[in-house]
Order: structure tokens, then sequence, then C-alpha cells
């Protein structure tokens, strides 16, 4: 089954930015939807960003003007650009599929994450 690594976190300030890369070991060409998910204190992973097969992208309120999800299904790689980075954006960030997603064409389970951390 489809296997992710993510990738592209980093130190930097506030108000910079980053991009991040997930990087799939299969095609994720037949999964509908691909996000990007971070801890949340108390709290399970949050879904940051998705997008779908066609393109159709959504954000949670905290990112919304931010934060870009993209997906290359030819590289088989989904990408976040964030940009005006916040001390409150630091976490670990990951990818995968959504939950309907079943079958080996899927993620069995989530990679190891990408560190992110804001400063000032």
């Amino acid at each position: 089954q489809v296997q992710l690594v993510e990738s592209g976190g980093g130190l930097v300030q506030a108000g910079g930015s980053l991009r991040l890369s997930c990087a799939a070991s299969g095609s994720i060409f037949s999964i509908n939807a691909m996000g990007w998910y971070r801890p949340a204190p108390g709290k399970q992973r949050e879904l940051v960003a998705a997008i779908t097969g066609g393109g159709s992208t959504n954000y949670a309120d905290s990112v919304k003007g931010r934060f870009t999800i993209s997906r290359d299904n030819a590289k088989n790689t989904v990408y976040l650009q964030m940009n005006n980075l916040k001390p409150e954006d630091t976490a670990v960030y990951y990818c995968n599929a959504d939950k309907s997603c079943s079958g080996y064409g899927c993620p069995e389970d989530w990679g190891q994450g990408t560190q992110v951390t804001v400063s000032s």
C-alpha cells in the first residue's frame, strides 16, 4: 500500500514561508482527497487543508488566505505552501488520504511528519 513521506519543514521567523511536500510511494491518482494535518492541544490531529483529485480545496479557518494546498498526480506528491507563518502554526505536519480511502492504493498509516517551528 501507499507510504507517505513528509518533508520541507524547518525553522522560520514569523511572517516567513515554507513549502511542505508529501511524497507517496505509489500513485495517488485514484485517491479522491488528500490532506495536511497537525496536532492540536488536547486534541487529535486536525485537518489544516484538503484537496480533491478535481482540484477542489478547503482550509481550516486559522490558515485561510495564508496556506495553499496542491497536488501533482504525475509526481505522486502533495504540497502545502505556507505563507505569513505565525508562531501558533508551530507543529508537526502530516499528510494523509481521506478516511474513505481503502484498499491497496491507500496509505496504511501516518508518516513521521515534518516539523514546522515559527519563532517570534
